[in-house]
């Protein structure tokens, strides 16, 4: 049987007994109904993993950490275009179990989710959420960083200059950039619109930012597939050690085949 691996905020190094905040305990006693003596592994964004025995009450005996190796070399951060109810969920869970280093959500033209007050605390909560399970899931003890909604142009124009090294892009089934193309990078920052895409002007705006037009195959992407298919691809193409364990990647409905010598053609069923 799989340990289970949990999530809590509670500071963990140097503890050897814990009581469990309401949440994680409810979580581990009413959901999973965990007995006591069940062994489990906690983290807190710390890059350690706690192995512990669950006691009663909610109480843990916690043992020395461990470190989780599985960081991913090449830093991605995604600026995706605000869509609505489960595409996000799906972008961000994707993404997060393959790596991802950050999320900025943006308010672009096209969108028609809008977020303000306690509908955007609400979202945002449930988006970290939504981080905190794929962490779990996928066995990341570090969660990927999430901004609050920007609109592009404001995020385009808190950008610091970009380092030598970086790769900046902007999906655009239009664009003449294949990431085959380009030098193997140590970093990325990509820029994905939401379900009625990036506006003309949009693009522009970010090629003027320095983002090369990207088009990732020979056909359109739904905003839900590109994040995931666009990770999946610069695993691929510029793994480094520790990293190569991508060849192929099935994505839900898209394929993406590695393999083809001199090639990256993304296939979708």
């Amino acid at each position: 049987m799989r340990i289970p691996r949990v999530h809590i905020t509670q500071p963990l190094a140097g503890q050897q007994q814990l009581t469990l905040d309401a949440g994680p305990a409810h979580h581990l006693l009413k959901v999973l109904r965990l007995r006591p003596g069940a062994q489990l592994r906690l983290f807190n964004g710390d890059g350690l993993d706690y192995p512990a025995t669950l006691g009663g009450g909610g109480v843990v005996e916690l043992q020395p950490p461990v470190a989780v190796d599985n960081r991913c070399a090449l830093s991605i951060t995604l600026a995706q275009g605000l869509c609505r109810g489960e595409r996000m969920d799906l972008v961000l869970q994707k993404t997060t179990e393959l790596g991802l280093a950050a999320l900025q959500p943006l308010q672009t033209q096209r969108c028609e989710l809008k977020l303000g007050g306690e509908r955007l605390d609400r979202r945002m909560g449930h988006w970290q959420q939504v981080l905190r399970s794929a962490c779990e899931q996928s066995g990341r003890a570090e969660l990927p960083e999430l901004s609050e909604p920007a609109t592009l142009a404001n995020w385009l124009g808190q950008l610091p200059a970009p380092a030598d090294d970086e790769l900046r892009l902007v999906l655009d089934p239009e664009g003449d950039t294949r990431l085959r193309d380009c030098a193997a990078p140590g970093s990325i920052v990509a820029v994905i619109g939401p379900e009625g895409g990036l506006s003309e002007a949009e693009i522009d705006l970010c090629a003027r930012a320095g983002f090369r037009r990207l088009q990732l195959g020979p056909r359109v992407l739904r905003t839900e597939t590109a994040g995931p298919a666009l990770l999946s691809a610069a695993l691929a193409l510029f793994a480094r050690e520790g990293d190569d364990r991508i060849a192929t990647a099935t994505l839900f409905t898209t394929q993406v085949d590695f393999l083809n010598a001199g090639d990256l053609k993304v296939f979708v069923d």
